[in-house]
């Protein structure tokens, strides 16, 4: 839920339909109780752990480009450096199929590997810890007897000095791992409460939607109010009618997290757009609507650099061409390069419309009275630029092209041209007092700014050392003063 990653793979959506499409009908059928759950059975269901697979959102993670379900690989950058998922198949060599019951639940609910070492929070260990005992067991039962056993391990997390210590996770998880799975709230309807465990468990919402503290710890303070993902930017999704998603019925946020779109608000792009694709929408109406009901009972929390309407309405439709008709140049004054309207008409009014008021059918979205452009911050807008939108559900694909060289873009622009892009955009169609630089582009380019406790760390441990030395050396002092007063 972050940290977040690039758009999956069409080739895997054949060969998971079937998966997902059984079990949904599957889990339709039974009556889930996370709130009283009964006594734990060790031997598990596989089906429902194939749901409870689904909820979690497995496979975004554990499955790399091209690469087999829950293989493991994904490249995952982080703002400490790049970690890479594993192999959770049974896999006797590769993967978990050593895992006794015990040895999976301590992975999954407290972040500590078969071998004894401590995984780090990239995976979502401190949400996965509200999951009950059945949870595990029926986890346990489909990860052993229902996946597919992947005998190929991916690349080692080798993160730089002093993370690449995981021991020191230990005294992490003894300050932020919760450790206790999920309590009801009697006060409470068992809609709320299963939309609670959820949001809180396996679903992981506050993995990517709640800022992190300088330990890289989840500001409970303030859950679900927004955080930068390095590349994208998760929104406030508290009921908050400006920062937040307020304004959205229970019907709306229930056809975003099935869809990944709401017609002239929002589209899911980036890791919402995969957890839409792998994860929402394969869940049973029931579990969304229950998502609806817990996140708009939540404490609203206000951005105070927000303006008095929402990210939803900002902007209005306007035809750049008539200006660019003899009226502004097509290039810009100073450098003879294309001005931010001369790259939006060659780049995006073929899709998104002369207007930017999008297509009839809602397949291209509207550029006004859009998330994204409506936006406090650019990230997002820059991400869209860079990386385009790929997604599908239900057969039905969402795609935009990137514009920031990978093979299969139609165009690369450079960090400029995107920045004035940009600018264009939240000038005529958003927020106009967004401003983008070429080093803001950069920036995300290359994977986000990274965190400074590596560089904290490292110093306080050299600090440290000398501390020590200077003690050996005072302590020697004293020591060879003393022998030569006693001599």
């Amino acid at each position: 839920m972050q940290l977040c990653h690039n758009s999956r793979r069409l080739d895997l959506m054949i060969q998971r339909s079937f998966f997902y499409t059984v079990t949904v009908c599957y889990f339709a059928a039974i009556a889930l109780s996370a709130t009283h759950p009964a006594k734990a059975d060790p031997l598990g269901n596989p089906q429902r752990g194939q749901y409870l697979a689904v909820a979690s959102d497995c496979v975004a993670c554990h499955t790399a480009p091209h690469g087999q379900p829950f293989a493991g690989g994904l490249a995952m950058h982080t703002p400490l450096g790049v970690m890479y998922s594993t192999n959770i198949t049974p896999s006797l060599s590769a993967g978990i199929g050593h895992y006794s019951l015990e040895d999976f639940d301590k992975a999954v609910r407290r972040g500590v590997r078969k071998d004894g070492a401590n995984l780090y929070p990239a995976m979502p260990y401190t949400a996965y810890s509200y999951l009950t005992d059945q949870d595990i067991a029926d986890l346990y039962a489909y990860f052993q007897k229902e996946v597919a056993p992947v005998d190929k391990k991916g690349p080692v997390t080798a993160l730089p000095f002093p993370m690449n210590i995981r021991f020191s996770m230990s005294f992490w998880n003894m300050l932020f791992l919760n450790g206790k799975p999920y309590q009801g709230d009697a006060t409470k309807s068992a809609e709320w409460n299963r939309g609670a465990y959820l949001v809180q468990g396996a679903t992981h919402c506050g993995t990517c939607h709640t800022h992190r503290g300088f330990l890289m710890q989840e500001d409970l303070a303030h859950p679900l109010s927004g955080a930068s993902l390095g590349t994208w930017y998760a929104p406030n999704i508290t009921p908050d009618t400006v920062s937040g998603i307020g304004s959205w019925s229970d019907q709306d946020l229930t056809e975003y997290l099935r869809t990944g779109r709401l017609h002239g608000k929002a589209q899911a792009g980036g890791g919402m757009g995969e957890a839409v694709e792998h994860s929402f929408s394969h869940m049973s109406s029931g579990d969304l609507n229950a998502i609806s009901v817990y996140l708009r009972s939540l404490k609203p929390v206000s951005d105070p650099n927000d303006h008095a309407s929402s990210r939803f309405q900002q902007g209005h439709d306007l035809n750049p061409s008539v200006e660019l008709r003899g009226v502004t140049p097509i290039l810009d004054h100073n450098d003879n390069t294309a001005s931010g309207a001369a790259l939006f008409m060659g780049n995006c009014a073929s899709c998104h419309g002369a207007s930017a008021q999008g297509s009839k059918d809602g397949y291209y979205p509207s550029l006004w009275h859009n998330s994204v452009t409506g936006a406090s911050r650019g990230d997002n807008l820059i991400s869209t630029i860079l990386y385009g939108v790929s997604r599908s559900v239900e057969g039905r694909q969402a795609f935009m092209p990137g514009f920031g060289g990978k093979s299969g873009d139609a165009v690369q622009l450079d960090d400029s041209q995107i920045a004035r892009l940009s600018n264009f955009v939240f000038k005529t169609y958003g927020r106009p007092d967004v401003q983008v630089t070429p080093q803001d582009v950069a920036l995300i380019r290359k994977g986000g700014p990274a965190s400074p406790l590596l560089l904290l760390s490292r110093v306080g441990m050299a600090a440290g050392a000398i501390l020590v030395l200077i003690l050996c050396a005072v302590v020697f002092v004293i020591r060879r003063h003393k022998t030569i007063n006693v001599v």
